[in-house]
Order: C-alpha cells, then structure tokens, then sequence
C-alpha cells in the first residue's frame, strides 16, 4: 500500500508528538465493539440511571472486531511509515478499554503521565513499570476513539512536543529507565506546552509518541465515551545513535529531544 502519511504529517509527528488519522477503521466496526462492551459494562445502555460509575475498566479484547479496527491496512502503512517495515507486531488484541460515564463525580485518575513499556522487579505492579529513553518494548501510544468524541465528552488531553521533554528527563537514566510513578512525578517541572483534546467520530485514531505525556478528564457529555488505549508493540529495538541507515520519524523525534540531531 502507498504511504498514508504526507510529509507535513510525519514532520508533526516528530516535533508534535501526534498525527490523527480520520476513518482509521468503519463506524459499523466500531458499533460492533460497542455493543461487545455493553454487554460487559453491567448497566444499561437505553438508562442513564445505572450509569453509577464514572470509569469503568474492561479488560483486554480479541474478538473479530477488536483485531479489524487495529489492523486495517491505513494504520498498517502508517505503522510502516512511524516505525519502519518489519520493525513492529501486528496487534493481537485490543487493550484497557476505560469506558467514562457523564459523572459528576472526580474519576481519580486524571494525572498527566507517560505510559510504560516494561515491567520493574515486580512484573505485576503498574506503577513499577518503566520508561527509558530507548522506548523499549513500545513504539506507539495509540487512542483508538471507539465513539464519537466531542469537547463534553471526556477526550484526552495531549501535551504538545511533550515526548521532546520527556526524552531530556530519561536520557540520564540510561538503558534503566524510570518507573512509572517517578516518571510522572517530574511532569511537573517539564516546560510549559499547548494543550490540545483528542476529539473525533468514531473510527478516529490518534498514533502518538510514546513519550507523549497525556492525561484523561471527567466526562460532562451526555453519552458513555468508549476509547481504547493500546501499545503498538516494537519488534526490533528503536537505535537513537550510531545507525547506518534512515532513522525513522519515532527514532527522530528522540533524537531531537536529546540534541542529538
């Protein structure tokens, strides 16, 4: 397939973090999902009343229409062009999915972070995972809009050429990386940038920088926003230094953060 991302495309996605992608995957697939999730939700779609929560966690997903959203062949090149060909691993499931609810209640989960990419000394705990500045393991935040997102309806919210700040913070941490928990706790002190909310029909996709610091809301719509929040998986490690050939737009963007080009 040619190339779906033009160049001013590929140049945001180096110093901005992000490039969305419009009818990413159908709006019947993602009507498909949906009503997977409901099913799974405990509360009912057509009652606003058993909306008691405002965040619910699914777990992780294989069905058909999980795997078709994923894998369509705009996001594959588009994975080819960020990435490079070969360099990552098809998704074989759908992550978290964390379904918000119109709530006028705190959600308690609305920090700014960096999402981690592999696990510390205890595998089972989250908050111990870590970050380094090769990106090991992960070559994509991704948010997959599974309904349609307006301003109302809990988007998330992204930091502008974030990961560029982000990369200075990890690059004296070596191969070792940062957890999670440390890693946000120096958000914080990062230069102040532009905020933008990740909003779009369903079918959207935002492919981010793994670094992309980015945070969720309360929801002060009127219908359930249902978003997934998968890694795209790297086959290969990212190389930053000392490489012969091109480096890819993720590899670039590092590098910039670092003053290494």
């Amino acid at each position: 397939m040619e190339e779906v991302l033009n160049q001013q495309q590929i140049d945001q996605f180096i110093h901005e973090g992000f490039v969305r992608i419009d009818q990413a995957f159908s709006e019947e697939i993602a009507a498909q999902v949906r009503s997977i999730l409901w099913k799974d939700l405990g509360c009912d779609p057509t009652d606003p009343t058993t909306w008691t929560k405002p965040v619910i966690r699914l777990g992780m997903y294989s069905q058909e229409p999980f795997i078709q959203a994923a894998c369509t062949p705009i996001l594959h090149a588009a994975f080819d062009q960020l990435v490079g060909p070969g360099k990552w691993i098809p998704c074989k499931s759908m992550g978290i999915f964390p379904v918000r609810f119109p709530s006028p209640n705190d959600p308690g989960d609305t920090g700014w972070h960096v999402d981690a990419s592999f696990p510390g000394s205890e595998p089972t705990n989250y908050f111990e995972w870590r970050v380094n500045v090769q990106s090991k393991g992960r070559a994509l935040l991704m948010l997959f809009l599974f309904s349609n997102v307006s301003e109302n309806d809990a988007p998330t919210r992204i930091r502008v050429g974030s990961h560029l700040d982000v990369a200075k913070v990890l690059q004296p941490a070596g191969e070792t990386g940062l957890p999670f928990m440390e890693l946000a706790g120096k958000l914080a002190e990062l230069t102040e940038r532009q905020e933008i909310l990740a909003t779009g029909k369903a079918g959207t996709v935002y492919l981010c920088h793994p670094f992309l610091v980015h945070g969720a809301q309360p929801h002060h719509g009127n219908e359930p926003r249902f978003l997934a929040q998968p890694p795209l998986i790297l086959k290969e490690d990212l190389q930053i230094e000392g490489k012969s050939g091109k480096y890819t737009p993720v590899e670039e963007a590092i590098r910039l953060g670092v003053n290494l080009q």
